[in-house]
């Protein structure tokens, strides 16, 4: 039981520090270890919660950064993805298929991340419309289900944001409000148990720890380095779990 404890209190304090440092990460670390010890449905319903508590740490911060302009669409389709991922996390979740399914998206996720990293940023007029709609959608959907939805919405966001302030703050506020839809609909679904709260309790100092230790290091760290480093462990993550959940 003590190990149990500590494992999940250092995973999630791994992936609160990367995405303090670099906007994101946690939810793709975080469930890229926590099946190997819950099911899916555990392991995500835990990670969204405590992906609300370390965007609201990070947002704090940075609130004054957001760009209200550049999240509506973003918001409204990603809402829209949650409560799809919602129905299907709720029936399917429990399913060990499910676990095999969730590596393959990590890995995809990884190669999406490293191939996207020298994307050239445009200005926020010359985006389509369309792109923040299906960005926010599969962004909602992927991360109701799997809570890998981040690289979809930094995407976007790296294109839309007028700097790296106002990505981070908007970042944040995109997880924040739709890890409220995700908690909401599941703990009205009953499908948060003792096992979630007791796990989510030992989670929170992990991740405002993390994710302000990650914040100091938002100046001088890396972020290329970062995710080349938090890519890698996904990867390994992933494999494992195709081949052996």
């Amino acid at each position: 039981m003590v190990l149990d404890i500590v494992f999940v209190f250092v995973i999630l304090f791994i992936g609160s520090f990367l995405q303090g440092a670099s906007g994101f990460g946690f939810g793709l670390f975080s469930m890229s270890f926590l099946p190997f010890m819950f099911t899916l449905k555990e392991s995500t319903l835990l990670a969204v919660a405590l992906a609300v508590v370390t965007s609201l740490t990070i947002l704090a911060k940075v609130y004054k950064h957001l760009d209200y302009k550049a999240l509506l669409l973003l918001l409204s389709s990603a809402i829209a993805g949650r409560v799809g991922a919602f129905f299907i996390l709720h029936n399917f979740g429990e399913m060990d298929i499910m676990k095999k399914i969730l590596g393959f998206v990590l890995i995809a996720m990884v190669i999406y991340i490293l191939s996207s990293r020298n994307k050239k940023k445009v200005p926020y007029r010359k985006v389509m419309v369309a792109l923040p709609i299906v960005m926010g959608f599969l962004g909602g959907l992927i991360g109701g289900i799997f809570m890998t939805g981040g690289p979809f919405f930094v995407f976007y966001l790296m294109i839309a944001s007028r700097d790296k302030y106002s990505y981070t703050a908007n970042l944040q506020a995109t997880f924040l409000i739709t890890g409220l839809v995700t908690v909401t609909l599941h703990g009205l679904g009953g499908d948060l148990n003792s096992q979630f709260l007791f796990y989510f309790l030992v989670g929170i100092l992990g991740v405002i720890t993390g994710s302000r230790l990650g914040m100091k290091w938002f100046e001088r760290l890396s972020q290329d380095q970062i995710k080349k480093i938090a890519s890698a462990a996904v990867a390994v993550a992933g494999i494992n779990l195709i081949l052996f959940s």
